[in-house]
């Protein structure tokens, strides 16, 4: 039985969903998504012991909607998981992160490491904080081409292109970093001057992994709430070198693991490195990696039950 509860981190309400009695394994999503992208971890972990929780992200689904950049650094997202957590549990909780989630939970065990008792993250390795903004490093990498990170700085931009058609604007950017499209096709080089969906195709039908249905419960979250808060994480990313000055280069001492898509195309954001070669470098106890064959970014619903048995493996791992 799915119950959902409406926590409250300050002026912020965060939508969560949970099933399942026991421990509590929190999950957070990423971007462009939901809770409901976790639909096919919840049930599943739920039936072996464990109480699945998942929340809309502030910015996304039926969370408040912050109209400021500074409300979307990792500092206040990781507090927002940090009030779920306590809301949920009296006992530190296991952290699932995708995509977005993955640095978030990252964040929330060096900011709250009271409340964490273990950590994954999927499609994005740990990198500990540093004295430099991602975006800054990505305009010396991309200097002369396109990259999707430096499109969604400006204000407003991205936002209008993605909203004028929320169906065509999700099922170009699912597809493109999926599996099913060609390999790094989100990397693909193009001038500086093209737009996000300029050039991605949008197949039909779409490809299994993704029905209709699902897809369908996106498009009205973004139809109705818009992509202004979702954007923002992006242009965050300068005001976390600050915030997270406190912990920079710090390791994570928790157990930890990670799951990621062989085919995504994070492991090249960086032109001629493998993102995914080693990483657990910035971990004190981790216990592994599993890169699932045939399959992009969004692993656990591309390939929910290879990520589910890679994660049941490391929850059966930790002391219950």
């Amino acid at each position: 039985m799915t119950t959902t509860r409406t926590v409250r981190n300050g002026a912020v309400e965060l939508h969560t969903i949970a099933e399942g009695e026991g421990p509590v394994l929190l999950c957070v999503h990423g971007w462009p998504e939901l809770a409901w992208s976790w639909r096919h971890q919840i049930g599943y972990f739920a039936a072996r012991g464990w109480r699945v929780v998942a929340l809309d992200v502030r910015g996304y689904g039926e969370s408040s909607k912050p109209q400021e950049v500074e409300a979307y650094t990792l500092r206040e997202l990781a507090g927002d998981v940090a009030a779920v957590a306590r809301a949920w549990s009296d006992e530190p909780v296991v952290l699932l992160g995708h995509d977005w989630g993955a640095p978030i939970v990252y964040a929330t065990t060096l900011l709250h490491p009271e409340r964490v008792r273990a950590v994954a993250g999927l499609s994005v390795p740990y990198a500990p904080p540093s004295e430099l903004a991602f975006p800054d490093l990505a305009a010396q990498l991309y200097a002369d081409r396109f990259f999707y990170q430096l499109y969604f700085q400006a204000p407003g931009v991205a936002e209008a292109e993605l909203e004028a058609d929320v169906d065509a604007a999700l099922r170009g950017i699912y597809w493109s970093l999926s599996g099913n499209a060609p390999l790094d096709h989100w990397l693909r080089e193009r001038p500086p001057t093209e737009t996000l969906l300029q050039g991605l195709e949008v197949p039909d039908p779409f490809p299994a992994w993704l029905s209709e249905a699902d897809l369908e419960v996106y498009v009205r979250a973004f139809e109705a709430g818009g992509f202004r808060g979702p954007l923002h994480r992006y242009r965050a990313q300068r005001l976390d070198v600050e915030q997270l000055a406190p912990v920079r280069g710090r390791t994570i001492p928790q157990p930890a693991c990670f799951v990621g898509g062989e085919r995504d195309a994070v492991r090249h954001f960086v032109p001629g490195a493998d993102l995914y070669a080693d990483p657990g470098a910035a971990f004190d106890d981790f216990r592994g990696s599993t890169l699932v064959p045939g399959v992009g970014h969004w692993v656990q619903q591309e390939a929910p039950e290879a990520v589910n048995a890679a994660l049941e493996v490391f929850l059966e791992g930790l002391d219950r």
